[in-house]
């Protein structure tokens, strides 16, 4: 795979008339089962498309914040208003008392089905989506929020958001014009409601990364939170260690906004609970951060199996290589493997420490807790959790 270029081609996302006219939609669907099909992914227009937009609305961001008076286009509002529904409608469905658990509550089930059930109706409510692409993106839409059955969340769903955005730039819906916006209002905005779902449902972080991702969810407000610091003239990445930097800038930019919320959270320092980020404090500049950060998307979530398993190809972002043989085994919907389309590989199949070694690291391993859960544990007196099953989670 070729190294990112860090200037952004010229790149047209839209579809022209001819092309929206003829477009044949279908329903997105998993594709990538094996290393192989991954591997064919990463050399396709698909995953160049995609680095492009994110390369492309990361340079549209440098040096802006989160504050600016940014115009709006209707599109956007549109938007905005969309998102606007969905943080309503987590407030409208309460936790249940699921007070014997750390794990995600039951409830985000009854918001997810709901936002699923409202899809239709909010992509109607955005002028100009065709209506037979609606079912293709409703999709998209749908899984930017989570996992229905295993209640978790982490940078696949937030791809998911990425490819929602991307495929309404497709039909023409966003323009050139909205890229600073979709980064600094659109996104920041899911951002914001994420963390109230995150927080309600005690969603636990997908993929186990925990201590040594980012954060327990996300990493776009990371990257491009870093364009946004791009040359400033006295916050510098090491910055992050000063409480009083990070609560009066955390307004202004996402990387702090995000360091802050980290810091709301968990305890002790960064070093113990979120070592990549201390280590990545030390780097000079935010340029050096914000490139270096690109090369790590592209090989720990466009290049690991375990994420990019569960992408969904349509025809807004189509699959490119040979069709994969379908999966030998059929589950469940309510087995916590459904919907992944692999088996239990080991290091040599997903170049990392694998589900078979040691239970840590494949996307369906052993549950965490979220931190919202650890954080009101710490809360109450008495025994900690215990029984079978229940494994103690490092820094939780």
């Amino acid at each position: 795979m070729a190294d990112p270029t860090f200037t952004p081609k010229v790149t047209n996302f839209t579809l022209g008339p001819a092309e929206l006219a003829t477009h044949a939609y279908i329903d997105p669907r998993k594709l990538i089962l094996t290393k192989e099909n991954l591997e064919a992914f990463q050399a396709s227009k698909t995953h160049e498309t995609i680095v492009s937009y994110i390369i492309t609305l990361n340079e549209r961001v440098v040096g802006v914040k989160l504050t600016d008076d940014i115009s709006l286009s209707p599109s956007v509002q549109a938007v905005l208003n969309v998102l606007e529904r969905v943080s309503e409608t987590a407030k409208s469905i309460p936790p249940v008392d699921n007070k014997a658990s750390r794990f995600g509550n039951p409830a985000f089930r009854t918001f997810y089905d709901k936002v699923q059930e409202l899809g239709p109706e909010l992509h109607k409510s955005i002028p100009g989506i065709p209506d037979a692409a609606i079912p293709e993106l409703c999709v998209y839409f749908s899984e930017s929020w989570g996992n229905r059955t295993r209640i978790d969340y982490g940078s696949g769903m937030e791809l998911n958001f990425l490819c929602w955005m991307l495929g309404l730039e497709e039909l023409g819906i966003f323009q050139t014009s909205d890229h600073t916006a979709l980064v600094i209002k659109v996104f920041w905005r899911y951002i914001q409601v994420m963390r109230v779902l995150q927080s309600t449902y005690w969603l636990e972080p997908a993929g186990s990364h925990g201590v040594w991702g980012l954060d327990d969810y996300h990493f776009l407000p990371f990257l491009w939170g870093a364009a946004q610091l791009r040359g400033h003239k006295y916050i510098r990445p090491k910055s992050i260690h000063d409480a009083e930097t990070t609560e009066e800038f955390s307004k202004y930019y996402m990387y702090l906004a995000c360091i802050q919320f980290i810091n709301s959270v968990k305890t002790a320092s960064l070093r113990w609970h979120s070592p990549m980020l201390d280590d990545i404090s030390a780097v000079k500049t935010w340029d050096k951060v914000n490139s270096g950060l690109i090369k790590m998307y592209l090989a720990e979530v466009l290049g690991k199996l375990p994420v990019m398993q569960h992408f969904l190809f349509g025809s807004l972002l189509p699959w490119e290589g040979p069709l994969p043989a379908p999966p030998s085994e059929v589950l469940d919907p309510n087995d916590p493997h459904y919907g992944h389309a692999h088996a239990h590989a080991g290091v040599a199949d997903l170049g990392g420490v694998g589900q078979q070694e040691t239970g840590w690291g494949d996307c369906c391993g052993i549950p965490v807790p979220s931190a919202f859960a650890a954080a009101e544990a710490a809360k109450r007196p008495g025994a900690r959790l215990a029984g079978p099953g229940i494994r103690p989670v490092p820094f939780d």
